[in-house]
């Protein structure tokens, strides 16, 4: 059976670690060529071990014109995956304007250059498929001590939306991935500061009705089907994959 993505070249962001390493390792498993990107390069040193098919380049996604020249000279990008982001943990109250603008700019702003960088070749070919890593923590539900976070995530739900209904009818996609708590290198740091690690990590183990954390390729795995053929009639969704909880 053939590859699910061969021929295909995609464009991935937060490609360092966690869900944006997966992603990259799984799309270049099914066939695709992966210009991956994260802003350390030394995280992705190892990936074209994996394959040779992945191309690692040092980008950071809050500079426009940087996003645009990364995505000019990776030539035709027919997948879009935004996964760089960043979490601030704290209520509105512990947020500070630094705080703010951060999580705007890396977790929304970087996904408004990419897709303005990619999404007028995708028109031309008449075809791509854009994937925007968003969250639970979001539009979805709110969670606690993430009021900056979840706000920006809501707001990449809002532009997922807004520019898939945007471009219907050329025969670009832009789907939005919400995972729930996903066991991850930015998790296991988050834990690792709290005052007491381990009733953090049951804590987050017990608001999971599954018993236990998400993983990876599990996220990998739902890009991966927002990505390819199988989902054609799919554009606009918000596909939850959180182990129930949000229900």
């Amino acid at each position: 059976m053939a590859a699910r993505l061969a021929g295909k070249r995609a464009f991935a962001t937060g490609a360092g670690q966690g869900i944006g390493r997966a992603i990259v390792l799984a799309f270049a498993e099914e066939g695709a060529e992966v210009v991956a990107a994260s802003r350390t390069a030394e995280k992705m040193r190892d990936l074209p071990e994996h394959s040779p098919s992945i191309r690692p380049i040092s980008l950071d996604v809050t500079d426009g014109p940087a996003v645009a020249r990364a995505i000019r000279d990776a030539g035709r990008v027919d997948i879009l995956v935004n996964c760089a982001g960043w979490v601030h943990n704290g209520t509105l109250l512990d947020c500070s304007d630094e705080d703010w603008e951060r999580s705007l700019d890396q977790n929304v702003t970087s996904c408004f250059f990419t897709i303005r960088a990619a999404l007028p070749g995708m028109i031309e070919r008449g075809s791509g498929s854009i994937i925007n890593v968003a969250s639970v923590a979001s539009s979805i539900t709110g969670v606690a001590n993430r009021a900056a976070y979840g706000a920006s995530k809501a707001a990449v739900i809002g532009l997922t939306k807004a520019v898939a209904r945007d471009v219907i009818r050329t025969g670009v996609r832009v789907n939005a991935l919400c995972p729930g708590t996903t066991q991850s290198p930015s998790l296991e740091a988050r834990i690792a500061t709290a005052d007491d690690p381990e009733a953090t990590r049951r804590a987050f183990v017990e608001r999971q009705p599954m018993g236990r954390l998400g993983n990876v390729k599990e996220m990998a795995a739902a890009a991966l089907y927002l990505a390819g053929d199988e989902s054609a009639f799919t554009s606009g969704t918000i596909m939850v994959v959180d182990g129930g909880q949000t229900l």
